[in-house]
């Protein structure tokens, strides 16, 4: 059941297990246990894992039942692309602090949610 929707979450837990592990491995190394000092590092990972779980759990939400509501596999695999794809593109972005590729990493993003919202009701 829900194969793409499957494939898109274990892609996505594998993702946040990397960005935790980063978050975790940056803490070790500049002693930090709780916030972010004055790091710019640990910063910018500490909130591209929360970006991260801030806006993919909705989207696997949004995306599973519509999937389980038996929408057209193309628009499935779009919806999940898009957030995939703009969620590799968004943390790229932040890692590296430009933003010619965290602003399309959004916008992939965005457009995950809006294409899942139009199709959860237009099904």
């Amino acid at each position: 059941m829900l194969p793409v929707t499957s494939i898109v979450a274990a892609l996505a837990a594998l993702s946040l297990v990397v960005m935790s592990i980063r978050v975790s491995l940056r803490r070790k190394k500049v002693g930090v246990r709780l916030g972010f000092s004055d790091d710019p590092t640990l910063m910018r990972r500490i909130r591209a894992q929360g970006n991260f779980t801030e806006y993919v759990p909705l989207a696997l939400i949004v995306l599973a039942i519509a999937e389980y509501r038996q929408a057209p596999v193309v628009l499935l695999w779009t919806i999940g692309g898009l957030l995939i794809a703009g969620r590799c593109l968004h943390f790229a972005g932040i890692m590296t602090a430009r933003t010619p590729l965290s602003a399309p990493g959004m916008v992939g993003t965005y457009s995950a949610l809006i294409v899942g919202a139009i199709t959860l009701l237009s099904i």
